[in-house]
């Protein structure tokens, strides 16, 4: 089988060449193996909707699933169905966060391409919430959403962010109707409820002060 080339065995649909796992496991190090361009059998899988090769590759065989090509891209970057995009993300633990050599992320470039809005908007929610969980920031708001608070009172900068409403809009944001318009009334009423507490905080301190 030392003549057989693992990317063809892989970029066959709807399944790989079922050459591709024994040649693989006979030898291992053809798994992370790159080509001139940098192309791997992880972009190979994910862009051909490969999920069980990619679970094979990263979990079985240990490859880096961040393995970036020349263009600094991810096999995140290449995915074209939200089924691969989800495996890459919640069970093999993919940096949504990477930038390719353009400095967008996979997320900003399927936006700037105009393609598969529906991995575009995933990947924006698992983005906020990956901030979230990484310093402590909320995650960003949909773009159709806009708040302003405008105050002549020093609230106080240092001031951390109420720990409940951190924690719903989490849960709102890696939630998968957060985009339908039951998640967007949902969100609205969450700000609300926010801005409100911020407005009751200020008439208890204006009464108390």
């Amino acid at each position: 089988m030392s003549d057989l080339n693992p990317f063809l065995l892989a970029a066959v649909t709807p399944d790989p060449d079922p050459r591709l796992l024994p040649l693989l496991r006979s030898d291992p190090s053809l798994a992370s193996q790159q080509d001139a361009h940098g192309y791997s059998l992880l972009h190979a899988a994910a862009s051909y909707n490969h999920v069980a090769l990619l679970k094979v590759l990263v979990t079985d065989l240990k490859v880096d699933v961040n393995l970036k090509d020349e263009d600094g891209e991810t096999c995140l970057f290449v995915t074209e169905t939200l089924d691969v995009v989800k495996c890459l993300v919640e069970e093999l633990n993919i940096d949504v966060t990477l930038r390719n050599d353009d400095e967008v992320t996979a997320a900003e470039k399927f936006e700037a391409e105009d393609e598969y809005p529906e991995i575009s908007a995933y990947l924006r929610q698992r983005a906020g919430g990956a901030a979230t969980a990484s310093n402590g920031i909320l995650p960003p708001l949909p773009p159709n959403v806009n708040i302003q608070v405008n105050s002549t009172e020093d609230v106080g900068t240092d001031q951390e962010p109420d720990p409940e409403f951190r924690r719903r809009i989490e849960e709102l944001a890696a939630s998968d109707n957060f985009q339908s318009e039951e998640g967007q009334a949902e969100l609205r009423n969450l700000i609300q409820d926010a801005v409100r507490g911020v407005s009751d905080d200020r008439d208890v301190r204006r009464r108390v002060g």
